[in-house]
């Protein structure tokens, strides 16, 4: 039997972990990120062959923490990588801003909205990519911790980047606008 955990049940153990001294919160969202890349070279193993291009977006929260850590390890494999952003850097929490200031040492960050004002304007969604058609999508939007519906140009976006075709789209933790206790749509 596999166990499943609820999103409070994941966070509990993360914290008991990290008060017990075993880990700090940056390592283990360096793990996670390192899991990720892991998987997609796993699940996909002609991306670890050559180099290829990639889109991560990232959140207001630690999955956007995640998804840094993932932007820099696939760079690091040679990969062409453009990282997005919603919300401010230093907004982020203490271990997602360590990992988005060690991106941003060797890469930029190119906004898509503001965390506070998710249906707000996020330009046109399809002028985002700006002629980057990448091979991979990372959705490090939204992880375990969204409550809310999303709706509005957030909600495009998605839907956007989720209409691959070719592209592979690989989410941190659960898709973004999941509930993650239930599956169903926020």
């Amino acid at each position: 039997m596999i166990e499943v955990l609820t999103a409070a049940e994941m966070r509990d153990m993360e914290r008991a972990a990290i008060d017990s001294g075993q880990v700090s919160g940056f390592e283990l969202m360096e793990r996670a990120g390192r899991g990720v890349v892991d998987a997609i070279f796993a699940h996909w193993p002609e991306m670890a062959q050559n180099p290829r291009r990639a889109a991560v977006f990232c959140g207001p929260g630690n999955n956007g923490g995640d998804g840094f850590v993932v932007a820099r390890l696939l760079q690091g494999w040679g990969w062409q990588v453009r990282v997005w952003m919603i919300g401010r850097p230093d907004a982020l929490p203490t271990d997602a801003r360590r990992n988005c200031e060690a991106w941003q040492q060797v890469g930029q960050i190119l906004p898509c909205g503001a965390a506070d004002d998710p249906e707000g304007d996020l330009a046109a969604v399809g002028a985002l990519m700006d002629g980057f058609d990448p091979d991979l999508v990372v959705d490090g939007l939204f992880g375990t911790g969204l409550v809310r519906p999303v709706n509005g140009a957030l909600a495009e976006l998605i839907a956007a980047y989720m209409q691959g075709g070719a592209r592979r789209v690989v989410a941190i933790d659960i898709p973004s606008g999941l509930c993650s206790d239930s599956g169903r749509v926020l």
